[in-house]
């Protein structure tokens, strides 16, 4: 992989989740890190720089995507990376927040592919 690929930082607390995530943005040619909770995310966050891209699950123990969303967008040093919110729940009313809080995108899981382009054109 080329050292210049791009670094995107997947957190997930779901084995599962996290696998398809970063083999799907692998076969993109992306750097990715994975934390499996947002805390780990914004302590990795603090310490890294080069991240572009966040890719979040919106139900996880502890802090949701959104607490994520918000820490991240408070942060002058962070507010600059953008958010995607994944979840496996349909919910607009979410939906909605998490869009008007600053996510670029809410996507329904699972990751797909085709959905692969459209994610990236944020970095």
């Amino acid at each position: 992989m080329a050292t210049d690929a791009p670094h995107v930082l997947v957190v997930d607390d779901s084995f599962l989740d996290r696998l398809v995530a970063s083999r799907v943005l692998k076969g993109c040619n992306i750097l990715v890190t994975i934390k499996d909770g947002p805390k780990q995310a914004l302590e990795f966050l603090n310490m890294e720089h080069d991240v572009k891209l966040i890719m979040t699950d919106y139900c996880m123990p502890d802090m949701t995507g959104y607490d994520l969303l918000m820490e991240v967008k408070e942060s002058p040093k962070l507010k600059h990376i953008p958010v995607v919110i994944m979840s496996s729940d349909n919910i607009p009313e979410r939906m909605k927040k998490c869009l008007d809080a600053g996510a670029k995108e809410y996507i329904i899981k699972p990751l797909n592919a085709v959905d692969m382009p459209r994610i990236l054109s944020y970095i």
